[in-house]
């Protein structure tokens, strides 16, 4: 483990520098076990960094899951048992021996886990909706994907084990939108957590909405919009007034399906949000390169409706 440490150190140093790496429709996940023969990753710009499991001070009071806190460069950061939380580990069962500080959606959080063991570079086009999942595991794995050896690994839906162990973030008082009945939104992400709190602002501001749970399917039912309106002689433009996009998705991530819209003459005019916990500079550059009209971390629902409404209310005087 000392071994790979300074590997991991090195590869975690470079993580900004890969940014260009979601433009391919590829990614890199860390690949880590739990101690039951199972294999799951979580994405490489979501994890800072890896370690041996700290010394952890237990605090009374805390969700089930969290063995408690410890001081990394002077921030206190909660610990997750990644088995506990997953249901695959009785509570009060040894810890793991490495620990993963992971960063999104404006939280910082240790996971625990039994061993990590590489990051392999996988194509999103091979990454695919669970279906036949572990009954404890099911609400925590976004994705499914197989390695070169036939290996099937879960990918961690981050945000659910966010919400589950500490609660879904709290959506205040939103002002709908003037005339919100007439504005139209679509939005793809493949977290079912987000796709609730994007449907909740979106209801707040009082527009109407329809989405997708990834990339490609969010592709093919914008390009069936796009030619029903070219059919019928109107322009998508009067039927959309906004797409709003996770950046990591199944099968085609937000980069791609971004620069499929501003390629495409259909989509003129119609502004793109990415809307990402993955909040890195990079990341952003990454969007802007692409052709995104604006970005947005998760989760925050004032920043997401404050980001969005001058976007629709300009949508809707000059359609």
């Amino acid at each position: 483990m000392e071994h790979n440490r300074h590997e991991e150190s090195a590869l975690f140093d470079a993580v900004d520098g890969r940014a260009t790496l979601a433009g391919s429709n590829r990614m890199e996940i860390l690949l880590f076990s739990l101690g039951t023969g199972e294999h799951f990753g979580i994405n490489v710009f979501k994890v800072r960094e890896v370690s041996r499991t700290p010394f952890i001070t237990r605090t009374p009071n805390m969700p089930p899951g969290v063995e408690g806190l410890i001081s990394l460069r002077g921030n206190v950061i909660p610990v997750l048992s990644l088995g506990v939380i997953l249901g695959l580990t009785p509570a009060g069962a040894p810890l793991g021996e490495a620990m993963m500080v992971t960063e999104y959606s404006k939280r910082t959080l240790g996971f625990l886990v039994d061993s990590v063991d590489r990051i392999v570079r996988v194509d999103w086009e091979r990454v695919r909706a669970p279906e036949n999942v572990s009954t404890g595991t099911q609400g925590f794995i976004t994705a499914i994907t197989e390695l070169d050896d036939g290996r099937l690994v879960s990918i961690l839906d981050v945000e659910s084990i966010l919400a589950d162990t500490f609660g879904e973030a709290v959506v205040g008082d939103i002002a709908p939108i003037g005339h919100g009945h007439e504005v139209n939104v679509f939005f793809v992400d493949d977290s079912m957590v987000a796709r609730r709190k994007i449907t909740e602002v979106l209801d707040r501001l009082g527009v109407r909405h329809k989405h997708a749970t990834n990339g490609m399917e969010a592709w093919k039912r914008l390009d069936s919009l796009a030619a029903h309106a070219e059919n019928t002689g109107r322009r998508l433009i009067d039927e959309i007034d906004l797409i709003m996009l996770d950046a990591e998705m199944p099968e085609m991530d937000g980069y791609v399906l971004t620069r499929r819209i501003k390629s495409d003459a259909r989509f003129a005019g119609i502004p793109v949000v990415m809307h990402s916990s993955l909040s890195s500079e990079a990341n952003r550059a990454m969007g802007t390169r692409v052709g995104v009209d604006a970005y947005v971390a998760k989760f925050d629902a004032e920043v997401l409706a404050d980001t969005i409404r001058p976007i629709l209310q300009r949508a809707r005087r000059t359609s």
